[in-house]
């Protein structure tokens, strides 16, 4: 049993047995955290939405703590020995994690993180980013870089992935998760990063293409929300 918490927009904490792992924490109320597990906190980049000082204050709470942050972020006044800095396309082992990133199409990375047998993917802001009003060749581009991203874990077997869908994309705003689902061989799917619009979470359940990945997609109705799933 793993127990996912939503914690608002693209925050989510995860929870094992041994371990919980906290993604882009900036918004929501945090549990009491088990002492003898330990804990990692993901920064996928600086954007407010997704980072704030607060959580090197949680080195107060728990023992066996690690920081994965990216490099884009400024964080010196918090550094200590558990505060690992990532660029995109790297691997590295992290206490008991074993960490991949991808480059974000917009600004740090998303993090790929083995424990154990089980396999958690975080997008960040990797996304399909299709802007009505952008000219063709930046949409383009944009397609193009994330598929290439994407593209990469196209042999992962992903147990829990968090990938953005953004309402403010317009028609646009399931993109990048439907070529997620094509693409990879993933269990469980929360979408994220939606800015409160669980309207926009609805709307996706009943898309013909989305539809038919049925109950591998998980969407949250409410900030502070706990799942248990089963493995």
């Amino acid at each position: 049993m793993i127990k996912v918490k939503y914690l608002g927009h693209s925050g989510f904490l995860v929870e094992m047995e041994q371990a919980y792992f906290l993604f882009d924490y900036y918004e929501g109320a945090l549990p009491k955290f088990d002492l003898k597990k330990e804990l990692y906190v993901f920064v996928s980049h600086r954007h407010y939405d997704h980072y704030r000082e607060e959580i090197f204050q949680l080195r107060s709470q728990i023992e066996n703590i690690w920081f994965v942050i990216s490099s884009d972020v400024k964080a010196e006044k918090f550094e200590k020995e558990d505060t690992i800095y990532v660029n995109p396309n790297e691997e590295i082992s992290v206490g008991s994690s074993r960490i991949k990133t991808l480059r974000s199409t917009d600004e740090g990375v998303a993090f790929l993180v083995r424990y154990d047998d089980i396999v958690l993917y975080h997008a960040g802001d990797l996304n399909w980013w299709h802007w009505d009003g952008e000219p063709d060749e930046y949409n383009s581009h944009m397609e193009q870089n994330y598929k290439c991203e994407i593209d990469k874990l196209a042999k992962e077997k992903i147990d829990i992935a968090f990938v953005p869908v953004d309402p403010r994309l317009g028609n646009a705003y399931s993109l990048g998760l439907h070529y997620f689902l094509e693409q990879t061989e993933s269990k469980y799917v929360f979408p994220m990063h939606f800015w409160g619009n669980y309207d926009c979470l609805a709307q996706l359940k009943s898309e013909e293409e989305i539809k038919k990945y049925g109950e591998k997609i998980i969407a949250v109705e409410e900030e502070g929300q706990c799942i248990s799933l089963e493995f």
